[in-house]
């Protein structure tokens, strides 16, 4: 029996209602709604995440890492799982999910809560990702692996990371106040430019070093009906680094930087998150009525990056001729 209509909960719930007086003939109409597959079910689930405003209401801009924050959806099968301070996105699939970072060790709990909130499981998430190599990002991503039974996926920079829980040499912020974090099981290495396919589900890793050796940033497609969005989540791009570290005793390094600064200006980009909300205005732009959507998202935050570089690059320059104090 093929189908011809496509029935929702809500119109399930009416239907009972209807014909609650007649329970056999209700019993029987329903079977053959569900045998012939007109009734949404698991992979079309009830979305039962609380409006962007939720997020707003419960988070501040530049808030703790680890504070729980209420998931919503972002756009199509794309969910933000994260905490008020550091972003997770959960994208899913027919044959699986991915799941973008994960957060601190208590995050991840968080994490978990949020993905069970929207009616999905951890056990369906199939990929776990990464932006950058730092434990505010990636602390909580054992515990996921654990929990999910995922692949986790790293850059070949980043990869060492993982495994051992501590930032490598080659990392700018190398010696500073990062804590230790629990040691994941890499199952394999991303390329720059290489998709990661899941089932449905296809994303495309952009190398942006800099910030870390290792980030990453990633680009998909979510779709709502027959309306598709390229979204784009973006690694932090900041410049920032241990007292000692001088961006321009690198020269390999900041070209490296900024081609990836580039590369990300120019995607095609309908919806930015990034690691951190508020470094791309999370919050100001749930407040507009706008929305998360701006054509001009990643181009935006790309110059944002390339100038608080240059401006870094510059104050090298003024401290090593004596002009300024680091």
């Amino acid at each position: 029996m093929a189908c011809k209509w496509r029935i929702t909960n809500g119109d399930l719930y009416m239907l009972t209602y209807r014909y609650m007086a007649n329970f056999t003939y209700l019993i029987g109409v329903c079977t053959l709604l569900l045998a012939a597959g007109c009734v949404n079910t698991s992979e079309e689930r009830l979305n039962v995440s609380k409006p962007p405003s939720a997020w707003v209401d419960a988070c501040k801009d530049w808030d703790d890492w680890s504070k729980p924050a209420p998931p919503f959806q972002i756009y199509g099968n794309s969910y933000y799982v994260g905490t008020c301070g550091i972003t997770s996105v959960l994208i899913t699939g027919s044959e699986g999910h991915i799941l973008i970072d994960g957060a601190t060790e208590a995050g991840a709990d968080v994490i978990v809560d949020n993905i069970h909130t929207l009616g999905f499981s951890i056990k369906d998430v199939r990929r776990l990702l990464h932006s950058h190599e730092h434990f505010d990002h990636v602390a909580g991503l054992a515990k996921l692996q654990k929990l999910s039974g995922a692949k986790l996926l790293a850059s070949a920079e980043a990869a060492p990371a993982l495994r051992t829980g501590k930032a490598i040499d080659e990392d700018p912020q190398a010696g500073m106040m990062h804590e230790p974090f629990p040691v994941s099981r890499v199952d394999g290495i991303v390329t720059d430019g290489e998709g990661v396919v899941l089932g449905d589900l296809l994303l495309m890793p952009l190398a942006t070093p800099g910030h870390t050796p290792g980030a990453l940033s990633w680009q998909w497609t979510s779709c709502v009906d027959e309306q598709c969005l390229p979204i784009v989540f973006a690694d932090s791009l900041s410049a920032v680094s241990h007292e000692e570290y001088y961006f321009s005793d690198h020269e390999e390094y900041v070209d490296s930087y900024k081609k990836g600064i580039e590369k990300l200006a120019s995607l095609d980009c309908q919806i930015i998150v990034s690691s951190h909300p508020s470094s791309s205005k999370m919050r100001d732009r749930l407040l507009s009525p706008e929305g998360l959507v701006d054509s001009r998202a990643c181009e935006t935050y790309a110059a944002k990056a390339l100038r608080f570089l240059e401006k870094r690059l510059l104050k090298e320059q003024l401290v090593k001729a004596g002009r300024v104090k680091s």
